[in-house]
């Protein structure tokens, strides 16, 4: 059976991965400002396989609104644009011959609100996640307390720390988000 201690570091590092998974699901929610995770959804077709974008090109920031797509092989840039296109990003790719050039138009404003929901629904999917970590983290107390690997007043302490991490937790998730929906209104 897990020590205590040992219960409390895998929830704690569940709730921080939570935190992570939740930062990677934001940056692909576009802000108005030019970010190469904004492809990170892009296939292309290369050869008859579908290739993520970032293995058969150089994507590049030129201007705070554009982004630049160079590919190693000039053959593919047809197939570039194509999958940029099926990608349904909402982003127009201009072809010049060697290289694509994508222009972040401005966000409306109930577009940014539109994306300030996304991010509340992103918050309350990894709320749900750090919960379901307590849960698993309590049910594992619960057990070891049964099976007497700890008395009454070690389990009630642990249970406690157990919450305090997952304030803590919930806490930096809310940060996140906030941080995300403060880029959002502010361009």
């Amino acid at each position: 059976m897990a020590t205590g201690k040992q219960i409390l570091d895998e929830a704690k590092t569940k709730m921080k991965k939570s935190g992570e998974a939740l930062q990677r699901t934001l940056a692909d929610i576009r802000a108005g400002r030019a970010n190469a995770s904004l492809l990170n959804s892009v296939k292309v077709d290369y050869y008859g396989a579908p290739t993520p974008l970032n293995q058969v090109a150089s994507i590049t920031i030129p201007e705070a609104r554009q982004l630049l797509v160079t590919p190693f092989d000039e053959s593919s840039l047809d197939n570039i644009e194509k999958g940029i296109y099926a990608a349904n990003l909402g982003l127009t790719p201009q072809n010049d011959g060697s290289a694509i050039r994508i222009v972040i138009p401005q966000l409306t404003e109930d577009r940014r609100k539109e994306l300030v929901k996304e991010v509340k629904a992103e918050l309350e999917k990894a709320k749900v996640a750090v919960r379901n970590v307590r849960r698993e983290a309590m049910d594992d107390l619960k057990k070891g307390n049964k099976s007497g690997d700890f008395n009454d007043d070690e389990f009630h302490n642990l249970e406690k720390k157990v919450q305090d991490e997952t304030d803590n937790g919930i806490k930096n998730l809310e940060q996140i988000a906030a941080g995300k929906e403060k880029e959002l209104m502010a361009n």
